[in-house]
């Protein structure tokens, strides 16, 4: 292998020389802090970041702060801890980590990774986006995301459409990575913020704006200038909303809530969500105008049940980003390949979570069984169930089938506020429906929202 530029940002003196010993024969930087290590990615450019992920006491996980500008500067990127948790693992990979292992078995661990960054390398650049970072050998996924890279460095907004679960923030932060911007990758889940509270959050504030906002706090457009703002579930925001936010984006200027002094931030526009929004156009819930500022390219991202070929990649995707040692028998591969996945690759992911919890070597098809249940994958929705009822589509026949959808919605809505105690965040998190959604079927039922 060619000697690399390494750098190595580590706390403790002794892994630190453990570290330096096993990567011998390259050019290898270290950096025991936060600060020293950034100085060194402004000052040169590394092939390989290995990064600590608990430097100091004071500073507990700071190493996950250092992914995102190590993988924007094109370092293949190294997480090494001795925190096994799967949370924080996820939280690395989503921030665009390329590798992880736990402490403790260096020899084995830093040649395994130099031998994954040695292929990693050999491919080419669009190919290691398919193999690393959003991992897919779905021709379809493929074409859609490969047009859409040839974006990544324009100021095109770009909309990504697909059920929930199918990579849409994924996505989003591989055209980040590859755009050259050097501002953040920030992050708004428009679904999860009441109209008031999701204007604060975008704009600021100044203290006194509003009851409760004891000091001054700056919004995520600014947090986003010279980078991105992905604006997730825009189905769901209100046309107030959306009049304030197309100002800003087109201006590139706004006032935070309680001020007179206009703030700028130059920022592009991702959005994501998996709603039909020229629909919501139609029905008056989504301006035109914003629609057309938000959609310069639409990317669209098909379910796990129509990518059955991606299934088993991504499940060894998982496996080695939380170190797991679990095995699959061929008739469990079978099952994984038909399942119908309707929480697409987010259901992949938790399944990985709960095996290598049960801590079981080999996977069989009834150990799926107790997860997946035993309903069958991929039969066509006629022969499971019908998709109405003889009175609902009664109904559709009296009433158009507007009318029947939005009462199988009200339906299933209530039943599930019923089930979690009237809980309307547990109804919107286990039905994967945009806050909009739910209060129109309040409304509807004549419920206080």
């Amino acid at each position: 292998m060619a000697k690399l530029s390494i750098l190595l940002v580590e706390d403790n003196p002794l892994a630190q020389k453990v570290m330096q010993t096993e990567l011998k024969g390259h050019a290898v930087d270290a950096a025991a802090n936060p600060a020293a290590a950034a100085a060194n990615m402004r000052k040169k450019r590394y092939d390989l970041v290995f990064l600590d992920l608990d430097l100091g006491a004071k500073d507990a996980l700071a190493g996950l702060r250092l992914i995102a500008p190590a993988a924007a500067a094109g370092a293949y990127t190294v997480i090494m801890s001795g925190h096994d948790d799967e949370e924080i693992v996820s939280r690395a990979y989503e921030l665009g980590c390329h590798d992880f292992y736990s402490k403790g078995s260096e020899t084995e661990s830093v040649a395994q990774v130099l031998t994954r960054f040695d292929r990693h390398r050999a491919l080419p650049e669009e190919e290691q986006v398919f193999t690393n970072r959003f991992i897919t050998q779905d021709t379809p996924t493929r074409t859609a995301i490969s047009e859409a890279l040839k974006f990544a460095a324009s100021d095109l907004p770009i909309l990504i459409l697909g059920p929930s679960g199918t990579g849409k923030t994924m996505l989003a932060r591989v055209l980040h990575e590859r755009s050259g911007r050097e501002g953040a990758f920030i992050a708004v889940n428009c679904a999860a913020y009441q109209e008031d509270l999701l204007e604060a959050e975008l704009f600021g504030y100044r203290k006194g704006a509003f009851t409760g906002a004891d000091g001054s706090r700056s919004g995520r457009l600014l947090e986003a200038d010279g980078g991105t703002l992905f604006l997730d579930e825009i189905g769901s925001m209100s046309l107030a909303m959306q009049t304030k936010l197309l100002k800003a984006i087109e201006e590139k200027v706004f006032y935070p809530l309680g001020s007179d002094k206009p703030e700028g931030s130059s920022f592009r526009v991702i959005s994501a969500t998996l709603e039909d929004l020229p629909a919501l156009v139609r029905a008056g819930k989504l301006r035109f105008d914003f629609f057309q500022r938000i959609h310069g390219l639409t990317v669209t991202l098909r379910p796990l049940r129509e990518r059955p070929d991606d299934v088993l990649p991504l499940l060894a995707h998982f496996m080695r980003a939380g170190g797991r040692r679990v095995t699959f028998a061929d008739d469990a591969k079978a099952r994984l390949r038909a399942h119908a996945w309707p929480g697409n690759v987010r259901e992949l992911k938790r399944l990985v979570e709960l095996l290598a919890a049960g801590a079981e070597g080999m996977v069989t098809a009834a150990t799926l069984g107790r997860y997946l249940g035993e309903a069958r994958a991929k039969a066509p929705v006629a022969e499971e169930d019908p998709a109405l009822t003889e009175s609902q589509y009664r109904k559709a026949v009296a009433q158009g089938l507007s009318a029947a959808v939005d009462a199988m919605e009200d339906a299933a809505i209530a039943r599930c506020l019923a089930e979690n105690g009237g809980k309307k965040t547990k109804a919107l998190k286990t039905l994967k429906i945009s806050t909009r959604l739910l209060y129109e079927s309040l409304a509807r039922r004549g419920k206080e929202g």
